[in-house]
């Protein structure tokens, strides 16, 4: 283990069968049914997934297992194009609807010290896709029970969400929002506590681009600065230079974030080096900025590094545009949670700086996300990202009943089925 990771907590679970549904009782049956018979197998998918994860577009195993457990329930899945993430229709006439899930874990280490922990090294569900899939998985086996549904939901099971790009655009290149009226999905919030569906109007996530500049020169010794470039000092001068001055040139209402997250240069101290590279990320809290964004720092990054004489390529790769949550879809949810969970369920949550690519389903269908809260009350909240998060596995069952409940709406259902 690196010296420099945390040690790995014990932690205790329950047996799956122990697994509270916080909304047991509220129904519909056939919502209810299904969870009381299968939340205990949902748990114990969840924590295989968490213990197999598989990145971006390399999620074969995870496909499979999601594609049988459909396919075992009588639902017609199939694999998507690029031969990882699957999707399956449920119902036949009327109005199509779209549910969404991202499948894919991170390339980081784990150290929860759960019995299921990740067997695969410097790769860990450390996001909660294990928990999303899970709960689509979920909601599917339910909705296939449900009576007469008045009309079609398609549920997706995404692959590399946490890729650039994402497979978000691959599901819309292979056409699967063609003709959908909407669409949903969730995700885990470490700081709301489990019971709780954050919603709001608007946006609700942030951009993400990627900034990436090479830097070069002729090099030398670092007694004579002034007869070469002074890479380092060049590189200095963008990493705080950059940040600063996109808060001048940008409207401070698109809340610009510059945060660099790898810098390299040289080896030896008496040496300047011949190059060197910094990377970051800039994230942005409205469209209009980020349409504006990269013109900025090219411009940016030229007045910066023109006086330092060093030769700079920069690559500026654009991620996804803010979650703009529709009015009426984000409505829907609201009722949803309300119906499948009770009013007090329901809180309201900020615009977060992370980025998410649902946003790019919201380019071509109305849709909204909302926030699904697995934070137990008891362990201090560990944000996502984090080697040490973990989620309470109640909220698995209120996820389900919360997505199950938000495509009823969608369908315009005013009762509860059966």
């Amino acid at each position: 283990m690196d010296p420099t990771s945390p040690t790995p907590r014990l932690v205790s679970v329950p047996d799956p069968a122990e697994v509270v549904d916080l909304g047991a009782g509220r129904g519909p049956a056939w919502l209810d049914a299904t969870l009381a018979e299968r939340l205990p197998d949902l748990v114990r998918l969840r924590r295989d997934v968490h213990r197999h994860p598989e990145l971006g577009r390399r999620e074969s195993a995870t496909t499979a297992l999601v594609v049988r457990t459909l396919r075992d329930a009588g639902i017609a899945a199939r694999v998507l194009p690029g031969g990882t993430g699957a999707v399956a229709d449920i119902g036949t006439d009327g109005p199509l609807i779209g549910l969404r899930a991202d499948i894919d874990a991170l390339p980081m280490r784990e150290t929860t010290g759960l019995p299921y922990g990740s067997t695969i090294p410097d790769v860990a569900h450390m996001c909660g896709h294990d928990a999303h899939l899970t709960v689509l998985l979920g909601a599917a086996l339910a909705l296939h029970r449900a009576p007469q549904l008045p009309g079609r939901v398609r549920v997706i099971f995404q692959p590399a969400e946490e890729m650039f790009p994402g497979g978000a655009h691959d599901v819309v290149a292979a056409g699967l929002v063609e003709g959908m009226q909407s669409i949903f999905a969730l995700h885990c919030d470490p700081r709301l506590p489990v019971g709780q569906v954050g919603i709001r109007v608007g946006p609700i996530t942030s951009t993400s681009d990627v900034i990436e500049v090479r830097v070069a020169g002729p090099g030398g010794h670092t007694s004579r600065p002034h007869l070469t470039a002074d890479l380092v000092y060049a590189l200095g001068l963008l990493i705080t230079g950059l940040p600063a001055l996109l808060t001048r040139r940008m409207d401070p209402r698109a809340a610009a974030v510059m945060v660099w997250g790898a810098v390299h240069a040289g080896q030896a101290p008496n040496a300047i080096p011949q190059d060197g590279v910094v990377r970051g990320t800039l994230r942005l809290m409205n469209r209009a900025a980020w349409d504006s964004a990269e013109h900025i720092v090219r411009s940016l990054v030229s007045e910066i590094l023109t006086p330092t004489r060093v030769e700079y390529e920069l690559t500026y790769s654009r991620g996804v545009p803010p979650v703009d949550n529709d009015l009426v879809c984000s409505t829907l949810q609201r009722a949803a949670v309300e119906r499948g969970l009770g009013p007090d369920s329901v809180a309201t949550v900020e615009q977060s700086s992370g980025a998410e690519d649902f946003a790019v389903y919201l380019d071509h269908v109305p849709g909204s996300l909302a926030r699904l809260g697995v934070w137990d009350g008891v362990r201090a909240p560990v944000d996502l990202h984090s080697p040490q998060f973990v989620l309470d596995e109640r909220a698995l069952a209120v996820g389900v009943r919360l997505t199950t409940h938000t495509a009823l709406a969608a369908l315009g259902v005013d009762r509860v089925l059966g």
